[in-house]
């Protein structure tokens, strides 16, 4: 007994040591649900206060509470800046081919997987958009660790380029999803989860810079097309009326609304502190007013619309569900039969009266399938004879397409999936790896020019003949340089002298003793000890943020052309365009032309130190 309290007592004391963990634990997951559930009810003030007080309450939970509350936070930012947009239209369909019931060209959506997205994965990876006289296609795909990137390919001369990621600036940690570009070629809509943004997918725009012949740095739409679910595949009517994107939120998990907007080409941005205001902006709740509607610019590949084109287009339908419903009725037949031939005594007594009874059945349906065929053929006789030349396929295409929602406002029109693509691609071209390596057999550079800048390297031997892949021992990339009748051998690109003495020793064990360091500055040899002192130079250059945000004056331009022949770059920082005047190697003369632009006015400018 004594033993069994004791074991008890035990027991409660190892457990009092981790109640305060525990109860803290609990604690913390209590606060980051709240934060969570506040950022999904739109009301970002209470996710980011829940966030905080999970930290104070136990100063472990930093990490575990750091993603949540980065999305919080940015959304708490992006409540100054909404847009008001009007509603038309909204219609859930479901998230397996909602992108089908866009106003675009019919039969140009291509099931993954294919050629251009050959896994296809993913909640929303359903398609890639490739109309049939595309010049260019941009598309999603996954790159070798399962994260999908925004890729780029151009038609030229019968074929297609190597898909090149678009630009870094575009491609983040996790997935880019539904590229879409404007119809002037200005503008680039797609979404993603890894910039900045408020949770799920978010929409982003990033416009064509002609100055750098490249996308520019993309900015967050914002309240109300991004919201804490998912928001994707964005896109404005080749019309310039009508807005469109997708959205699961307020959907089941299989479904999506498609949201249409009248287009604004400059919305007004306002602050919305008020969360309930914010909650019901993000409703997007159409306008309910029918003047705002053009049906007739919704529907892509809109045909006349006549009462005899209708009456036509019906009586297609018709006939293919009624030949339908007659291949089923045989074919049902047929296993009736089959089943017959193998069945029990007492089994073929029930299948044989089913057998009669649907066979008695079977001419009143191919009757009715006449019927409805010389009415068609009726149809047809009638446009000849008004002089109407049909087109067959465009009018099948059309009577293949569902139509939603035509009765009450907007048009939804569903298009068909075009064929899968077959496209020839050029193979892209494999880049020669000059990181250090020592592989199972060796590789001699590509092109034995070095790269411009301070460049170490670890000289291997020098011999009178032509070394071989086994000279070199697995080393990569080896470099060969011919003076005289002497082939010199080196191996590396080293940036640093820290990086090359790592990997000295490394060298001479593969049994080249006599192996040294050399140094090079740009593509000419220089000694060791002259490298090391450049490389712990300090250079110095001057940073201008322009006053405007886009560009210099024409007397700050002067200015800097007066006091230095150095670069001028442009370049993007977090959004800003910056300019930079430089490397300069003397402090001074950096200071120099730093205190000319403040002379012209030029406020936010400073000089910055590198090595």
């Amino acid at each position: 007994m004594k033993k069994t309290v004791f074991y008890i007592l035990n027991i409660l004391l190892a457990a009092s040591l981790f109640l305060p963990d525990a109860i803290a634990q609990v604690s913390t997951e209590r606060f980051i649900a709240r934060a969570d559930s506040a950022r999904l009810k739109y009301d970002y003030p209470a996710a980011v206060k829940f966030c905080q007080e999970a930290v104070e309450q136990d100063s472990t939970a930093t990490a575990k509470v750091e993603d949540i509350l980065i999305i919080s936070q940015n959304g708490l930012k992006m409540m100054d800046f909404c847009s008001q947009p009007v509603v038309v239209a909204r219609q859930t369909f479901p998230l397996e081919d909602f992108f089908l019931f866009y106003p675009l060209k019919n039969n140009s959506w291509r099931k993954t997987p294919n050629q251009l997205d050959s896994l296809g994965r993913g909640d929303l990876a359903r398609a890639v958009y490739i109309p049939e006289e595309a010049q260019e296609i941009y598309y999603s795909a996954e790159d070798e660790d399962g994260i999908r990137n925004l890729y780029r390919t151009e038609l030229s001369d019968s074929i297609w380029s190597a898909p090149l990621l678009i630009n870094e600036q575009i491609t983040s940690s996790s997935d880019e999803v539904y590229p879409m570009v404007s119809p002037d070629g200005k503008s680039l809509y797609f979404a993603s989860k890894g910039l900045y943004g408020m949770g799920g997918y978010d929409l982003y725009v990033s416009n064509w810079n002609p100055e750098t012949s490249d996308w520019d740095v993309p900015v967050n739409m914002g309240f109300p097309y991004s919201s804490p679910y998912d928001d994707f595949l964005f896109m404005n009517t080749s019309d310039g009326k009508y807005s469109i994107f997708a959205s699961n939120r307020g959907c089941s998990k299989d479904s999506v609304c498609i949201y249409v907007l009248e287009y604004d080409g400059m919305p007004v941005r306002k602050a919305v502190k008020d969360v309930d205001e914010l909650r019901k902006l993000s409703d997007l709740v159409p306008a309910g007013d029918p003047s705002r509607i053009d049906n007739g610019s919704a529907v892509a590949d809109s045909d006349p619309n006549s009462d005899e084109t209708r009456r036509y287009i019906d009586k297609i339908k018709e006939v293919r569900a009624l030949r339908d419903s007659v291949s089923r009725f045989n074919n049902s037949l047929d296993q009736l039969r089959n089943e017959y031939s193998s069945a029990a005594d007492e089994r073929k007594k029930e299948l044989s009266e089913t057998i009669q009874a649907k066979e008695l059945l079977l001419p009143e349906l191919n009757k009715t399938l006449q019927a409805s065929v010389k009415e068609l053929q009726t149809i047809e006789m009638d446009f000849l004879s008004k002089g109407i030349v049909l087109d067959a396929s465009k009018l099948q295409a059309r009577a293949d397409k569902e139509v939603v929602g035509a009765a009450s406002s907007y048009t939804f029109s569903r298009n068909n999936y075009g064929p899968a693509p077959s496209l020839r691609i050029s193979k892209p071209k494999k880049k020669f790896d000059y990181s250090f390596k020592i592989l199972p057999e060796g590789r001699f550079a590509e092109n034995n020019d070095l790269p411009d800048g301070l460049v170490y390297q670890i000289r291997l031997f020098t011999q009178s003949r032509k070394a071989t892949v086994a000279d070199i021992k697995g080393l990569s990339p080896v470099f060969e340089r011919q003076s005289g009748s002497k082939f010199i051998y080196s191996v590396g690109v080293f940036r640093s002298y820290k990086d090359v003495l790592a990997n000295l020793n490394k060298v001479k064990k593969l049994g080249f003793r006599t192996a040294e360091i050399t140094a090079w500055k740009d593509g000419q040899a220089t000694s060791v000890s002259n490298a090391r002192t450049l490389e712990n130079q300090r250079f110095y250059s001057v940073v201008i943020f322009p006053d405007n945000g886009k560009s210099l004056t024409e007397a700050e331009i002067k200015a800097i052309h007066e006091h230095t022949d150095k670069d001028l770059v442009k370049s993007v920082d977090n959004g800003a365009v910056v300019f930079m005047a430089g490397p300069f190697e003397d402090k001074e003369e950096a200071e120099e032309l730093l205190n000319a632009l403040k002379a012209l006015g030029s406020g936010n400018v400073s000089v910055t130190e590198s090595n």
